[in-house]
């Protein structure tokens, strides 16, 4: 009898060995209950989100909005009216398009995200070097009107392969494509143009999708793929406690398949690497209309914090809409630089940053997004300093449930986020 005592607590302390700091884990329903009061306080925010018209900024700025498909119809056809009236009149053709460069862009504190100031360049026909870009514009806006007239959806990818050697490269179409957008004033979405399916979703949500009601529950370790057109998603109705924002595929494979969301109820969702616009546009409604708090995993490394901020604050390439596709207040709940060595990740699943990794992170901490967030200065100063970096998957290194059985209940339990 005291020998299976003695083995009891052997392998006790050999689990503990190889899971450290699991003996800190509070009971479920002790971490539950920490969760309740943060998602109580997160849904009991009234106030409204501000909007570039509240502000009274010194710089002129530029938003899009959805509009009908008549509106972007009729839009397209007083364009080309006045095309027409610029070539009869003897002034050529060309177009004039907002700039998207970087010198176009502002960073606003008070919305915490990016937005597109009024700056615009003329692109003629008639120049050697615009004379394609101007031809590709007005393809794109022809093929737009075309859908709107027919009413339907199309992918980026078929618009592309309607003319392959004007367009050359899918890179092009698609510049081109947020150009008009701009161009129109209405987001990407109204010119009826997806993306393919990219994101998935999993977890304590319901929601109609085209008028077919989805139990995000019941759709296995895949998940439901995030709905490319967002106008079709309606009737969200949870009992979660927060959404789960997951960088890669295969920490949300483990997190599914743990079924993570049924022990602490949440919503999981990722867009396997960098954010596409419909998980993006499906972020923000979710947060909108569930009040949830939202917690982000991505890796310790400057990509992971970039596509972080992508998610929080917008990206430069879609300053115009950052409007619609943002979702404010994102926690940054890991893997930080801070938790290499808090959480012991071993020397040999640690990677050595490389000479871009640094430069990247140096750049980061210019940014202005960043600047605002001590907590993110600090880990990025500290990333840069070790020059060391870890994906999500170091943590399987104690085992390859760690991550759902140790790492994210105390990170939880603690409310250690930024």
């Amino acid at each position: 009898m005291a020998d299976k005592k003695k083995r009891r607590r052997a392998d006790s302390d050999s689990n503990s060995a190889s899971q450290p700091f699991k003996n800190l884990l509070k009971s479920d329903a002790q971490i539950l209950q920490i969760l309740k009061s943060v998602t109580s306080s997160s849904s009991s925010s009234t106030s409204k989100p501000l909007t570039l018209a509240d502000l009274a900024l010194s710089s002129t700025c530029r938003e899009v909005s959805d509009l009908s498909l008549s509106s972007v119809q009729s839009t397209i056809e007083s364009l080309v009216l006045q095309l027409t009236h610029q070539i009869l009149s003897g002034q050529g053709f060309s177009f004039t398009v907002p700039s998207r460069s970087s010198s176009n862009q502002l960073y606003v504190p008070e919305l915490d995200r990016i937005v597109l100031k009024d700056k615009s360049t003329v692109r003629p026909f008639s120049h050697i070097s615009s004379v394609r870009k101007t031809t590709i514009t007005a393809k794109i806006l022809s093929l737009v009107h075309q859908l709107c007239l027919k009413n339907i959806h199309v992918t980026k990818r078929d618009l592309f392969y309607t003319d392959v050697k004007l367009f050359q490269d899918q890179v092009q179409s698609d510049a081109v494509l947020d150009d008009v957008s701009c161009m129109l004033g209405c987001t990407r979405s109204s010119l009826n143009v997806i993306a393919a399916e990219k994101g998935v979703v999993v977890g304590r949500l319901i929601f109609s999708d085209n008028g077919d009601m989805i139990d995000c529950t019941k759709m296995g370790m895949g998940g439901k793929a995030i709905p490319p057109n967002i106008d079709r998603v309606g009737d969200m109705q949870s009992d979660a406690l927060f959404i789960l924002l997951v960088e890669k595929d295969a920490a949300y494979i483990r997190l599914a398949e743990d079924r993570f969301y049924n022990r602490f109820p949440c919503i999981i969702v990722t867009a396997k690497g960098q954010p596409d616009v419909a998980t993006r546009l499906f972020l923000k409604k979710m947060k909108m209309e569930l009040k949830l708090p939202v917690l982000a995993l991505v890796d310790s490394d400057p990509y992971g914090l970039k596509i972080l901020s992508v998610y929080g604050c917008g990206s430069k390439n879609m300053s115009y809409d950052s409007a619609n596709l943002t979702t404010p207040d994102i926690k940054w709940l890991g893997i930080r630089p801070s938790d290499l060595d808090k959480y012991k990740i071993p020397e040999q699943c640690r990677l050595p940053m490389t000479e871009q990794d640094i430069k990247t992170g140096k750049d980061l901490l210019e940014e202005d997004f960043v600047k605002k967030n001590p907590g993110w200065v600090e880990e990025l100063n500290l990333m840069v300093k070790t020059k060391q970096k870890a994906e999500i998957q170091a943590l399987s290194s104690f085992g390859f449930q760690y991550l759902s059985e140790v790492y994210l209940p105390l990170k939880l339990q603690q409310q250690d986020w930024l």
